[in-house]
């Protein structure tokens, strides 16, 4: 079985040892035999402080919910918050109740999710701090061959994208966290304890480990296959199918067509991927109670799938066909449209470039990447 970087944590105890340690984490922080990375730094080290970043470090939070600082009732621990409506960064005073910083959360190898933000901006205030940074590793679900999608352009940064990646990457978080010290000249004292047994190539079912969901929206593997293309729909007046039980996966309203909408997609012959024509009534989110008509997608092959491609291809369907689609305005004044800050440009919403070239700019974007990022992996 594929190991995660807890699971490799004696080979590099001394890292650990005789230092306060503060613990950025959530469920997903877990050993092999389910053992939490709390429970482990508790017991076995000097655990001083937990960091909780968006949905707590026990994910008995919602999206979106604000985190406030409390004690973890099972550690006596104190908990403080990194997703707080003011902020999302360490403060001097959180950091001054540890001597290293200390990260292990499962990501899902896409650009809108917050987790690396968080760790992003706890490496910079670290490096800020002169305190040592450790990233217990953990395996891309997605892979760390293939890449995907634009990179995000300057002014568009937000806690769904805040770094120059692509929509997939195909890093690591620790290989981000590399990439993050190296380029933007933060200089942290960084350390990664890496995966044991992983190759790029590796999808998760692959690896052998049980799927844990990383957040309540992300259930299963195939959801963050998905997810590259289908959270574009956070930004639109469509759910995103958030309130079901196939988050992600069932994008509608209820002003679509399903069988028109699924017989159309289907007609593009779309890499990986089928489209059946659904109903469903969220009990949560946008259109939360209402009967909406919709498309569930269904992963054929993960290798051909092109997520991010298959999601702006349903996107722009859409928007040509239903004249009720909109895109959300911004949530707050002088603020841009959320599909700005997902899509990381504004050049879809303008609607001035047709899709196919886009899309082909997109292309050449993340191989430029790819090549770039291939100096800071770890695994072959």
């Amino acid at each position: 079985m594929v190991m995660n970087g807890i699971d490799q944590l004696a080979a590099y105890a001394k890292l650990l040892h005789g230092q306060r340690l503060g613990l950025i984490t959530a469920p997903t922080g877990l050993t092999t035999d389910f053992v939490s990375t709390i429970q482990v730094l508790n017991e076995e080290f000097h655990l001083a402080a937990l960091f909780s970043p968006e949905h707590g470090v026990r994910g008995d939070l919602a999206a979106g919910a604000l985190v406030d600082s409390y004690t973890d009732p099972l550690t006596g621990v104190p908990v403080y918050s990194l997703y707080r409506k003011d902020s999302k960064r360490m403060t001097a005073e959180m950091l001054d109740e540890v001597d290293a910083v200390v990260y292990d959360i499962q990501d899902v190898g896409v650009r809108y999710y917050t987790y690396i933000y968080t760790m992003l901006y706890a490496l910079e205030d670290c490096a800020k701090a002169g305190k040592p940074f450790i990233v217990l590793d953990r395996v891309n679900p997605l892979n760390g061959v293939a890449v995907e999608g634009n990179v995000l352009k300057p002014g568009f940064e937000s806690f769904v994208g805040n770094y120059p990646l692509c929509v997939r990457y195909g890093l690591t978080a620790g290989e981000v966290a590399l990439m993050a010290n190296d380029q933007m000249g933060w200089n942290a004292e960084l350390h990664v304890i890496p995966c044991g047994g992983w190759n790029r190539s590796m999808f998760y079912p692959e690896t052998g480990r049980i799927w844990v969901h990383p957040s309540l929206n992300m259930p299963r593997f195939e959801t963050a296959l998905l997810y590259g293309g289908t959270c574009l729909f956070e930004g639109t007046n469509l759910s995103e199918g958030r309130g079901t039980s196939f988050p992600f996966e069932m994008i509608g309203a209820p002003f679509i067509e399903p069988e028109r909408l699924a017989a159309e997609m289907n007609a593009k012959r779309l890499p990986g991927v089928l489209f059946r024509s659904v109903y469903f009534k969220p009990t949560t989110s946008k259109h939360a109670g209402e009967l909406c008509g919709g498309v569930q997608l269904y992963v054929t092959d993960p290798w051909a799938l092109q997520a991010v491609a298959t999601g702006f291809a349903l996107l722009d369907t859409i928007r040509r066909n239903y004249e009720d689609f909109a895109f959300l305005p911004p949530m707050k004044e002088n603020s841009r449209p959320f599909i700005d800050f997902l899509s990381g440009d504004k050049v879809y919403r303008e609607g001035a470039v047709p899709l196919p070239e886009l899309l082909e700019q997109f292309r050449e974007e993340s191989a430029a990447f790819a090549e770039t990022k291939r100096q800071y992996h770890l695994y072959s």
